[in-house]
């Protein structure tokens, strides 16, 4: 039984809580951790849709500092493909996700925002990379996901400067999609979430893996893999009940099993 994250699945969507006070500092148990929910909501076919959330105080405060400080070049040489590869068994998830930010987002716990297809925060809200205050980089995605995210000249400006970005401006740059009060936060990504219940989810999954597989690859690539993909979908039993249900009904009545 996991310590500090789990996952919760309620009407088809799952939850990945953290829950690790005071500020859900993303230490190496925790990561761990982050990494096994991510499996599972892959996994389980009662889950269609994922909100990663921090609680309502906030979000994730970034790495464990006191944990990382005593490491030395060799240990954290071994550890860091770890870190890399926890946050993004979040970004592998093959369903629609979203972050649900309260509070704070900070180094590793933008990090992992990041890792979703969508953000939703509260108003209130202060996200950043400040590893370089610490003379470090950030090293579980942000260098990577942020600069494809919003383009490498504004995610230099945030990395080199180590600044906290409220949410006014997290929206107007791109690193966060809406803005709700901050009691609304959960609720924002959960009705995000919840219209993928009954979606078609082989469908859903093919979308994801061709737009997050052709931002790694040139266009001809990327048109190669949506070709594939596209037509893999003949297989699935969503296909037919889709295309058979708009002929017969018109769109957006159609009811998926997700096989």
């Amino acid at each position: 039984m996991a310590e500090f994250v789990r996952l919760e699945v309620e009407a088809n969507v799952g939850t990945i809580r953290l829950d690790r006070p005071p500020v859900n500092a993303l230490n190496r148990q925790v990561q761990e951790e982050i990494r096994q929910a991510a499996r599972e909501a892959t996994e389980r076919d009662d889950v269609r849709a994922v909100v990663i959330y921090g609680g309502e105080k906030t979000f994730a405060g970034g790495a464990d500092v006191k944990e990382m400080a005593g490491m030395s070049y060799a240990e954290m040489a071994a550890a860091a493909p770890q870190l890399t590869s926890a946050i993004t068994a979040v970004a592998e998830i093959p369903k629609p996700t979203v972050a649900a930010i309260t509070g704070y987002a900070l180094g590793g716990g933008l990090e992992l925002a990041l890792a979703a297809d969508r953000r939703v925060a509260g108003d209130n809200v202060k996200v950043g990379q400040p590893e370089i205050l610490l003379g470090i980089i950030p090293g579980m995605g942000g260098t990577q996901r942020l600069a494809r995210l919003i383009g490498p000249s504004k995610a230099k400006d945030l990395i080199y400067t180590g600044r906290f970005v409220p949410a006014d401006e997290a929206l107007s740059l791109g690193i966060v999609d809406e803005v709700v009060a901050p009691d609304d936060v959960y609720s924002a990504a959960h009705k995000w979430a919840a219209q993928f219940a009954n979606g078609p989810m082989r469908a859903l999954a093919a979308a994801k893996a061709a737009i997050d597989g052709g931002l790694d690859t040139d266009l001809n690539s990327g048109l190669r893999l949506e070709s594939h993909v596209f037509s893999a979908l003949w297989a699935t039993d969503d296909q037919r009940a889709g295309m058979t249900s708009f002929i017969e009904n018109g769109p957006g009545k159609a009811t998926f099993t997700g096989r």
